[in-house]
């Protein structure tokens, strides 16, 4: 029997690797399913799960295929894909190789359409507030559009017939195709540096979504916004509606409409022009018949033919207002003298002097009224002296001793009250009026 060969797992793998990649029929796999799991890696490849309710699967697509992708993918979303089926030999599990994938039920074009629509919006990019008005009359248009073709005709048609003292401002650039984003970007940042412009007109004509797709771009859209002057879309006809037309501050359904919106027409520029000159003839006119009526009579008045009257009544008025100003005069000088005299009176009284000879006066006052307190201070305190020297000497121990009473001490100086401090033998102190006697105790005998 012979020995069984044993195979790495690496081998193993790669063996199945091979097969799956050699199966014609894991090769342009077509599949639908649900994004579960979805990651976008630093790198642009996306990650994700592919499932539907039984199974699932792993699946990667490389940057270079995720780039083309129309729409943002995201988890929850029903896909449909093209990818091959092969084997991950790092985990041995096997996965799909995305090359194409687009929404299951709406096209990639739409939904991107779609996402970008509502995430412009919500920064605000749509919102009435921000729209700018159109000048009424413009002295420079630009227009940026492809040079050749139906869309600049009509333009420079309908403003030359509408309005051909106005100048138009050409940026060429390219309206469809993988050029179209940057030729457009282009012309919009030429545009912007021309300081003379009023205001602009981008657009094209009809087509279909992807021939439209250039004013689907998000790059395209915010300078559209940020642009200096205001901005008038018109992209295809007027069923067509893109995020140019959104975001510019005027949408118009067709390029002629554009033109038209841009421009006033000169016959309705001259019809006003001769309503304002009628009507300022017409006031000039009221004016001039107002002020020769009102001319007429002031010429007419009392004061134009008898002006000496006007003189006499100010020459009355003048003499009225020199009464009231010398009798005013007067009060204001009689109230000055009181309130002169006032303040002399009291400047007299609060002089140095008077202060002086007063705080003199306060200060002698007090001085005398400081002697008689103190001498009575020291009489009573003497008196209390004297009361307090008689009692204590009526309580000294002294007066008792001169009755002939004496104080024992014992040797530590205690006084002795009662026999039973002492022993015989002790040593004591008797104190006497004018001396001590030191004795020893040789016997004790209590008193019957």
């Amino acid at each position: 029997m012979s020995t069984p060969r044993y195979l790495t797992v690496s081998a193993l793998t790669k063996y199945i690797k091979r097969k799956f990649d050699a199966d014609p029929h894991l090769s342009n796999v077509y599949i639908k399913g649900e994004l579960s799991n979805f990651k976008k890696h630093s790198s642009g490849h996306l990650y994700f799960t592919l499932k539907d309710g039984k199974s699932r699967i792993a699946a990667v697509m490389f940057s270079s295929a995720a780039s083309s992708l129309k729409f943002q993918a995201e988890n929850g979303m029903e896909v449909l894909i093209q990818a091959d089926v092969s084997v991950f030999e790092s985990s041995g599990q096997y996965q799909l190789y995305v090359k194409k994938m687009e929404p299951d039920g709406i096209g990639a074009l739409y939904l991107a359409y779609e996402q970008l629509k509502e995430k412009l919006s919500e920064e605000g990019l749509f919102h009435a507030e921000r729209k700018r008005g159109l000048p009424l009359y413009p002295v420079k248009v630009g227009v940026i559009t492809s040079p050749t073709g139906a869309v600049i005709r009509d333009i420079l048609t309908t403003i030359k017939r509408r309005y051909p003292v106005v100048s138009v401002r050409l940026y060429p650039c390219s309206v469809q195709g993988e050029k179209a984003v940057p030729s457009i970007l282009e012309a919009l940042e030429k545009a912007k540096h021309d300081e003379e412009l009023d205001v602009v007109i981008i657009g094209r004509g009809g087509g279909s979504i992807e021939e439209l797709w250039a004013f689907n771009d998000e790059q395209i859209a915010r300078a559209i916004a940020a642009f200096p002057v205001p901005v008038i879309s018109a992209v295809g006809h007027e069923t067509d509606v893109t995020i140019a037309d959104f975001v510019a501050d005027m949408r118009a359904p067709t390029p002629t409409a554009a033109a038209e919106l841009a421009v006033p027409h000169i016959e309705e520029v001259r019809e006003k022009i001769m309503a304002a000159s009628i009507r300022a003839h017409r006031a000039v006119n009221q004016k001039i018949q107002f002020d020769k009526q009102r001319l007429f009579k002031q010429t007419g008045s009392v004061v134009f033919k008898k002006p000496q009257k006007l003189i006499e009544q100010q020459v009355q008025q003048l003499d009225r207002l020199r009464e009231n100003l010398s009798r005013e005069s007067h009060l204001i000088k009689e109230k000055a003298g009181i309130r002169r005299d006032r303040l002399h009176e009291r400047l007299i009284r609060l002089s140095p002097d008077r202060q002086i000879e007063h705080k003199r006066s306060l200060v002698s006052a007090l001085h005398t009224r400081l002697e008689n307190r103190t001498q009575k201070l020291v009489t009573v305190k003497a008196h209390q002296f004297q009361q307090s020297v008689s009692t204590l000497e009526a309580l000294s121990p002294l007066k008792i001793m001169n009755r002939g009473y004496s104080l024992v001490y014992d040797e530590q100086g205690n006084l002795i009250k009662n026999s039973q401090q002492l022993k015989e033998g002790d040593a004591v102190k008797v104190s006497l009026q004018s001396s001590d006697l030191l004795c020893t105790i040789d016997e004790i005998k209590e008193r019957e």
